[in-house]
């Protein structure tokens, strides 16, 4: 009975050894392993293109299944109401991020409407101003045609960076937390949706380096790369064919279901070598019908079409939505109203959008351009 008991005695020191050598390797090894792994989707993902046209813009909502919010860029000064809207339909209470990707007023010019009309927890942009020419230095910025001058308050200083002091000072009023972007930073959305930064990277573009095309705020712009289980989407707001060569170079994901054509679809982005690494089965525009800058260029639409892409666009469909649940080929894509006219038809330019040939972005508007006719036999 004894050595019964005795034995008994060792084998439970064992036991003890052993369920302590595994607690030690599961806490030390398993936990951080399971904490690096994206968690499993659960619920339904948006994202919403906002239509901010007729002039060029970008505003883009996501709303994560846990419904954390995510506002890229805000449009131009005037489409407040247009976003504000927007964000009362899908039901958003708050902002929990707001990413600035550059500084240029297609992208910022109605942010600080949205921050007076919306908590906003979150900023993150870039942290670079915009370069102005010393000729428009103190210059008043122009009215787009057909609108009157919004008097949202007193100016002693309406230069043509107005838009930019308007979001910095609405930023420090509104007590949100600021942080400049930084490449590799992963933000949980909640869910299994993560939103990683992957630009702007060091050292950033200069305006000597662009002298192939492109300007360079939009190539310092602020890249993103949204996951949700097998759903992906990348958001590279208005990065050029340099950006989008830098990030051919580095170690990253680029792969994505879904892209938002850069720079409005801009001839100076969306490289073949860009679209063959990514290889999206959809592809988005965000452009207006007033752009004057031939946005879409034919050039790239011709490049999306060879790809073998699904193409939508926010001039011609209007407000353009995304959901899926993480799953397999699962993503659907709504558009607001059916498109009047060839998706695969570019616009004719009337002035080129290079800091080569002075390129200016600051309340740049004209007339609507004239509609380019579809060629024969496309």
């Amino acid at each position: 009975m004894g050595r019964a008991t005795k034995g008994c005695g060792c084998a439970g020191a064992v036991l003890v050894v052993i369920l302590g050598a595994a607690a030690f390797v599961g806490v030390k090894y398993v936990r951080p392993w399971l904490n690096a792994r994206p968690p499993a989707p659960s619920g339904e993902l948006q994202v919403h293109i906002l239509d901010v046209g007729p002039v060029n813009g970008d505003s883009i909502l996501i709303v994560s299944p846990t419904g954390k919010t995510v506002l890229i860029d805000a449009g131009d000064t005037g489409k407040g109401k247009v976003v504000l809207e927007a964000l009362k339909r899908y039901n958003v209470q708050q902002l929990d991020y707001f990413i600035a990707t550059h500084p240029h007023p297609d992208h910022l010019g109605a942010a600080d409407e949205v921050f007076k009309g919306m908590k906003v927890l979150n900023v993150i942009d870039n942290g670079l101003n915009p370069t102005v020419p010393e000729s428009l230095a103190g210059k008043p910025a122009a009215t787009p045609a057909g609108k009157k001058q919004l008097n949202k308050k007193p100016d002693k200083r309406p230069t043509v960076t107005k838009f930019l002091d308007e979001y910095k000072d609405a930023l420090t009023q509104s007590g949100a937390k600021y942080e400049k972007a930084e490449p590799g930073k992963t933000y949980d959305l909640g869910g299994g949706a993560l939103l990683t930064i992957l630009g702007p990277t060091l050292p950033y573009f200069t305006k000597e380096q662009m002298k192939g095309g492109g300007n360079e705020p939009n190539a310092n712009s602020i890249v993103a790369r949204l996951d949700y289980g097998a759903f992906s989407m990348l958001l590279p707001a208005d990065a050029e064919e340099q950006t989008e060569h830098r990030l051919l170079t580095k170690d990253l994901n680029l792969h994505a279901e879904v892209i938002k054509v850069s720079h409005h679809g801009s001839k100076y982005a969306t490289a073949a070598d860009f679209l063959q690494r990514v290889k999206p089965k959809a592809a988005i525009i965000s452009c207006g019908e007033w752009n004057r800058y031939g946005h879409p260029a034919q050039a790239v639409l011709d490049r999306l079409k060879g790809a073998g892409v699904k193409l939508y666009r926010t001039d011609l469909q209007g407000e353009i939505t995304i959901t899926t649940k993480g799953r397999e080929n699962d993503f659907q894509v709504k558009t607001a109203k059916e498109a009047a006219s060839d998706l695969w038809v570019g616009r004719e330019p009337q002035k080129d959008d290079s800091s080569r040939v002075g390129f200016i972005a600051y309340g740049d508007f004209g007339p609507p351009p004239k509609e380019r006719k579809a060629p024969r036999g496309r």
